[in-house]
C-alpha cells in the first residue's frame, strides 16, 4: 500500500557472496525510480510494470523513488503526475516514496568517504569537452589534478587494471575493464551529485535488493559495481528489461508517446504492456479492471521469456 511510513536497511544484511539476495535469507526489495522531468512514457511504464510483478511474484516489496537531483531538468507537478499514474494502473507502492533532492547530504558524505579513501580527482574539463571524451571512456586527463583553471568536477577513479564482472538476469553474463569504463563523474561542475553515485547510495540505505530496469541502463551497472565496492555497500542482482522503441528503432521519446496521467483504459493498456513483455495474457482478460489483470500477471510472470531481449517496439 502507498504512503506507509518508510524503514531502511543497511548494507549489512549481503551474504558471504555479495549477491545481496540469497533465498530464504534477505527479504527481496525492488524499486522503481522515475525522473520528474515529464509524464510516465510508455517506456517507464513498461519498466515500472516489470519491476513490480518481479517483485510482487517474489512476495516482496516494491518501493518507488524519486529521481529529482538534476533540479535544471526537473517540471514542476510531474512527480505527482508520475504517482497518478502509477495509481491508476494499480502499480502500488510499500513504504513512503523517497525524493533525492531531500538527501543530498547523503550523497555528499558518500562522496567524502570515498575522497577520503584517495579515490576521487577533480575534472576541470569543458562540458563540450567531456562530451567528446565520454562517448569513448574518459582517458584520464585531469588524473594528476586538473589541467586548466576552471570549474571542477568529481570523479571517481577506476581501476584501469579492473575486471567488472555480472550476470544480469534477462542479459546475461557482462564485463568491462576499468579501461573501457573510464572514471565517472560523481558530482557535477555545477555542484550536484550525479546519478551513479546517488543511486548507490540510495539502493544501500533502502536495503534494494533486486534492481529491474531498462536495458538503456545497462552500460551504468559497472559503475555502479565498483561504487558499492569503494564504499563497503552490498551488490544487488540486476535485471535489465527490453526497452520500448520508436519504428525506426530509435529509443522511445517522451515528448512523442507519454502516458496520459489519467489513462481511460488502464487494464487495456497493461494487457499492451504485457504483450510487450512476452507474457502472453489470455484474452480472457480484456474487458477486466487493473487489480484481475496484474493479479494474473503477478502469479504467471515469466521473465525467463525476456532472456536476451533488449528492445520491444512501441505499441501502435
Amino acid at each position: 500500500m502507498s504512503g506507509a511510513s518508510a524503514s531502511t536497511a543497511t548494507a549489512t544484511t549481503a551474504t558471504a557472496d555479495g549477491a545481496g539476495n540469497a533465498p530464504g535469507r534477505i527479504p527481496y526489495v525492488g524499486r522503481f525510480a522515475p525522473s520528474p522531468t515529464g509524464e510516465l512514457h510508455l517506456g517507464s511504464l513498461l519498466a515500472a510494470l516489470g519491476s513490480y510483478l518481479d517483485a510482487r511474484h517474489h512476495g516482496g516489496r516494491w518501493l518507488v523513488r524519486i529521481e529529482d537531483l538534476d533540479r535544471p531538468r526537473v517540471i514542476p507537478g510531474s512527480a505527482a503526475q508520475i504517482l497518478r499514474t502509477l495509481e491508476a494502473y494499480g502499480l502500488t507502492w510499500d513504504h513512503e516514496v523517497l525524493y533525492q533532492s531531500a538527501r543530498i547530504e547523503r550523497y555528499a558524505a558518500a562522496a567524502r568517504r570515498l575522497t577520503h579513501l584517495g579515490l576521487t580527482f577533480e575534472c576541470s574539463c569543458s562540458r563540450r569537452r567531456l562530451q567528446e571524451l565520454e562517448e569513448r571512456g574518459y582517458p584520464g586527463t585531469c588524473r594528476n589534478g586538473p589541467t586548466v583553471a576552471a570549474p571542477t568536477a568529481t570523479r571517481f577513479r577506476i581501476d584501469r587494471e579492473a575486471c567488472v564482472q555480472f550476470e544480469d538476469r534477462l542479459q546475461g553474463p557482462s564485463t568491462a575493464s576499468g579501461a573501457e569504463l573510464g572514471d565517472v563523474i560523481i558530482r557535477r561542475r555545477d555542484g550536484l551529485y550525479a546519478y551513479q553515485l546517488a543511486v548507490v547510495v540510495d539502493d544501500a540505505e533502502q536495503g534494494v535488493t533486486e534492481v529491474v530496469r531498462g536495458a538503456d541502463l545497462l552500460p551504468s551497472t559497472a559503475w555502479q559495481i565498483e561504487l558499492q565496492r569503494a564504499l563497503g555497500l552490498a551488490r544487488v542482482r540486476y535485471a535489465h528489461l527490453p526497452v520500448v522503441v520508436e519504428p525506426d528503432g530509435s529509443k522511445l521519446a517522451k515528448v512523442r508517446r507519454s502516458a496520459a496521467a489519467a489513462p481511460r483504459q488502464p487494464a487495456a493498456q497493461l494487457l499492451t504492456l504485457l504483450g510487450r513483455l512476452r507474457q502472453d495474457p489470455p484474452s480472457e482478460l480484456a474487458g477486466e479492471p487493473p487489480g484481475t489483470v496484474l493479479d494474473w500477471a503477478v502469479r504467471h510472470w515469466d521473465p525467463g521469456a525476456l532472456r536476451g531481449v533488449k528492445t520491444v517496439p512501441a505499441p501502435a
